[in-house]
């Protein structure tokens, strides 16, 4: 809808005044109920899922199951803290004392870190993959790159490779950061072969594509889990001149970024300390007994909770390479104003969105080889997600579900867009009349968005059973006030996007 979109029509304040009091007041009132059920119910979880002793809140238990906040805030309290404090300090003694050699510091500081984190075989292995990628990108054939990549990927599902990988750690934590690792340095290898294949010299010779290819994979703060940054940005921005960078970052953003990272850290840890959402979630009879408003709250919560767990995953990293003169993607946004599945996938995870766009859509064409190709482009880039992620059955309905609603999205605005249609609606509705139906059509994709979501969050027992209560049992008393109040979450995202704050 892009003729309509560049020209919103503004509301009514108080219209947009009682949009935001009634998106805030569900929120609220929805998290109440679910935590009144948590608390009646916390006895029963407790015995199912062995909910921890809390510590932020006097009396309240936690909720220490979704695996990837419990399995980073250990490996933070463990080492990553500290590496990531060591990786600041090493930084800044380079760039003050032996500038010309930073890049050089960093990377053994990062080889040094790693061995640390992974163990040294665990090293041992991203640099095989690393010198398989590389001797695959001498070539320049990016089928050939394309090829080797997803084999080395592939590695990491294999059940006979996993046991002897395991066999190398104490704990399985000790495994699962060697395999965070490897896959994503798997998008780095695939950054790297790409460009070398589009441009041959711009790394330099084979002794310079090493160095930078390494000191790009190794890179701390980056390292084990993102935010995903292209070899290309990443060589241009290390590149740049220490004296030349100018300060980025001054000492105050510095503290006020720091304390940002702390704040949404403790609404994380609140969250599930008042709200078990993560353990109802994986109980169906819970799922089916929850109220309706509870069952809004665990929606809800489960998305919020995702959205402001990665402000901290991403944010600490992204925090650490603005100091180092990077600039890293952008922060996801909050995903209570995102109204649509094409907004999801270019506002939460900025740098996998501009890497799948760079890499998979515009080589094959995207949009400007006809409606065919853009279906096929768009499909194999939700396809490789899926199969990066793990290609479990879950993870294939949510890549088709995302997949079935970025063509509709994008179906229905060529439709409204075509001089066949958009004529007829600018003329016979008025500029704020068609601004309240698009965000009618957009609570609709907000709905199933939120449901892929749940089924990425949950499995796909979370979005069936979601589905049932929602649009078959509660088609008439718990989709409409739902849909209305998706109609608020979409207004406010098209007030946000229009009159950013």
């Amino acid at each position: 809808m892009a003729k309509q979109s560049s020209t919103l029509a503004a509301l009514p304040r108080a219209e947009v005044c009682a949009y935001w009091v009634l998106s805030f007041g569900s929120h609220l009132y929805s998290f109440y109920q679910l935590h009144i059920f948590s608390k009646e119910h916390e006895a029963g979880l407790e015995r199912q899922f062995q909910l921890e002793k809390g510590f932020l809140i006097w009396g309240h238990k936690k909720d220490p199951t979704d695996f990837e906040w419990s399995f980073w805030s250990h490996w933070a309290k463990k080492s990553l803290l500290w590496t990531l404090l060591g990786h600041a300090v090493v930084s800044r003694l380079a760039s003050f004392f032996i500038p010309k050699f930073r890049v050089t510091a960093l990377l053994a500081y990062g080889l040094l870190a790693a061995c640390c984190a992974v163990g040294i075989k665990g090293v041992g292995v991203v640099l095989g993959h690393l010198g398989l990628s590389l001797a695959v990108a001498q070539l320049c054939n990016p089928a050939l790159s394309w090829s080797c990549a997803l084999l080395l990927l592939s590695t990491l599902h294999i059940p006979p490779l996993q046991e002897i990988q395991r066999s190398w750690y104490q704990t399985e934590e000790e495994y699962y950061l060697l395999l965070f690792s490897v896959a994503v340095c798997g998008l780095r290898f695939i950054s790297f072969s790409l460009e070398h294949c589009w441009r041959p010299l711009e790394a330099g010779g084979l002794q310079q594509q090493v160095y930078w290819l390494t000191a790009y994979s190794f890179y701390h703060p980056l390292f084990f889990n993102g935010p995903i940054l292209t070899f290309k940005d990443f060589l241009q921005q290390m590149q740049v001149h220490v004296k030349d960078r100018g300060a980025r970052i001054t000492f105050l953003s510095l503290l006020a970024n720091a304390g940002r990272i702390c704040v949404w850290w403790l609404i994380a840890e609140y969250m599930i300390h008042l709200m078990y959402m993560h353990t109802i979630q994986a109980n169906e009879t819970y799922l089916e007994i929850l109220p309706p408003w509870a069952l809004g709250g665990l929606a809800l919560a489960l998305v919020q909770f995702f959205y402001v767990k990665y402000l901290v995953l991403f944010g600490v990293p992204s925090l650490l390479a603005g100091m180092d003169g990077l600039a890293p993607p952008k922060l996801p946004r909050c995903v209570s104003i995102m109204h649509s599945f094409t907004g999801m996938w270019r506002h939460f995870d900025v740098g996998l969105y501009h890497w799948l766009i760079r890499y998979i859509y515009i080589p094959l064409g995207g949009s400007h080889h006809g409606l065919l190709w853009k279906m096929l482009s768009t499909a194999l880039a939700f396809g490789f997600v899926c199969f990066w992620h793990g290609g479990h059955d879950y993870l294939q309905y949510w890549a088709l579900v995302n997949w079935v609603g970025v063509l509709v999205e994008n179906g229905v605005t060529i439709l409204i867009s075509s001089p066949l249609v958009y004529p007829s609606i600018e003329r016979c509705i008025s500029p704020a009349m068609r601004r309240r139906c698009l965000a009618l059509i957009s609570a609709f994709s907000t709905a199933m968005l939120i449901l892929s979501n749940l089924i990425f969050l949950g499995g796909n027992h979370v979005g069936r059973i979601m589905w049932k209560r929602v649009f078959i049992q509660g088609w008439c008393t718990v989709a409409p006030p739902m849909l209305a109040f998706l109609y608020c979450f979409a207004q406010i995202g098209l007030e946000w996007e229009h009159n950013p704050p």
